[in-house]
């Protein structure tokens, strides 16, 4: 109990500080083989390419201890490509929709149709088109697009972005927002559930302190549960688990799926259950992420600027059997697509996982916006991408000595003291009656 608390003396506390195993971002983008077609109202036909793989470095900073039994932090990530371990080089040219302009157009959908015309006119004069042919390195950590100073000067506040606009622009050498979760010196079963997130504290909702976001439509739904994704309290049960994604803006339950083995160390796999991004009408509970499409997606304009952006599973795994079917070229398969996390049950410390994510972009046609063309509304995949590490080398011998084997052995050490021991002690008690 004394090594899975949060405490600088602890054995785990280095692990949490820094997470010492090789971690990281794996990148697979869908390229559109047939941009002119689609403008004319053709089903999309992606090729997937990549990996384009980085290595991930999380960092601790501003660590600080309260009286109150937490810890406040904030955890930077830093990427590194490795063309080693790539499928590609970050030069390489992917034909994708041109995401500024194409969420622009949806999200402008509503708004006086001269503005729409005006704006159209603008981005023709700029030689703006659907579809946009950048580098890898471009379109994850931006570029620069006149594009952003047309629709900021004509609807302001419509976009946050200023300067460069790249998909994983504001991930690196940033953090996750300022988290306080439990040290557990008080209580083991509480460590490293978060007690409060971004300056968001707990609130009193029917009687009992619950902590939440404000992006959903239901107070189930905005609830921060469980820990900050890391590590969860040990003697876990093979039910559930539960942390807060600040990158998916929601809290996730995973359910276990089976009892494993972690090169000679148990383990628990907790999976995502087919119900995580299902509709309000397929999943009642779910009703608060909503206004939502098929199940498989989850809209999350709400916590993404008001673009028409959506998360699902890979290839649109464990979705409606439509979103698939609407595209060419995905194939959906639980070995390659699902997510997983094998968890240390005494401990709670992951040894093993791969958490994965799909981020995809609605697309229509717009009417006084010619740009759009006559595309067809689709719920297009623009990449997906996997944070992956284990458990290895010399930090696994560390792990399993300390924290696995050292308890084990002292376990079996006070099971045989108190073998020997219990039969003395009732021994003494008989002698000291008959003596009386």
């Amino acid at each position: 109990l004394q090594n899975v608390r949060i405490d600088p003396s602890s054995i785990s506390f280095s692990m949490w500080k820094d997470i010492p195993v090789p971690f990281y971002l794996s990148v697979h983008f869908f390229e559109v083989l047939n941009p002119d077609q689609v403008l004319q109202g053709a089903k999309p036909v992606l090729s997937q390419r990549g990996p384009y793989v980085y290595r991930e470095y999380r960092h601790k900073k501003n660590i600080t201890f309260h009286d109150n039994d937490t810890v406040s932090f904030l955890e930077y990530r830093y990427l590194f490509f490795q063309p080693d371990m790539s499928n590609g080089t970050e030069e390489d040219y992917i034909v994708m929709p041109n995401i500024l302009f194409m969420g622009a157009a949806v999200m402008m959908e509503n708004l006086p149709n001269l503005l729409k015309y005006f704006v159209n006119r603008a981005l023709a004069g700029l030689k703006q088109k659907a579809f946009m042919n950048r580098t890898v390195g471009e379109i994850m950590w931006g570029y620069d697009d006149p594009l952003l100073s047309i629709i900021n000067a004509l609807v302001p506040g419509l976009i946050p972005f200023k300067g460069k606009f790249g998909l994983f622009a504001e991930f690196n050498s940033s953090n996750t927002g300022l988290f306080t979760v439990n040290t557990g010196m008080k209580n083991i079963s509480q460590v490293h559930m978060v007690d409060s997130w971004n300056g968001l504290k707990k609130a009193i909702l029917l009687s009992t302190p619950v902590l939440q976001v404000s992006y959903w439509r239901s107070s189930a739904c905005n609830m921060i549960n469980g820990t900050s994704g890391q590590m969860w309290p040990p003697f876990m049960s093979p039910t559930s688990l539960e942390f807060y994604s600040p990158d998916a803006c929601r809290s996730m339950t995973l359910v276990y799926e089976q009892s494993r083995k972690f090169k000679g160390v148990p383990t628990y796999r907790f999976v995502a259950p087919k119900t995580l991004f299902a509709n309000g009408t397929d999943y009642p509970p779910n009703e608060g992420f909503c206004p939502c499409r098929q199940s498989g997606i989850q809209n999350v304009s709400s916590c993404r600027f008001n673009a028409p952006m959506f998360i699902s599973h890979p290839h649109f795994y464990n979705g409606d059997p439509s979103l698939v079917s609407a595209v060419e070229g995905l194939h959906p398969s639980k070995d390659q697509h699902a997510l997983f996390l094998d968890v240390h049950p005494m401990t709670g410390i992951p040894m093993d996982c791969s958490i994965k994510l799909q981020l995809n972009l609605y697309i229509k046609e717009v009417p006084f916006m010619n740009l759009t063309g006559k595309i067809k509304p689709v719920v297009l995949p623009l990449l997906w991408f996997a944070e992956s590490g284990s458990i290895d080398g010399p930090v696994l011998t560390q792990f399993y000595t300390n924290l696995v084997l050292l308890p084990s052995v002292l376990d079996y050490v006070q099971y045989i003291f108190l073998g020997l021991s219990v039969p003395l002690i009732i021994s003494a008690v008989v002698l000291m009656v008959m003596n009386k």
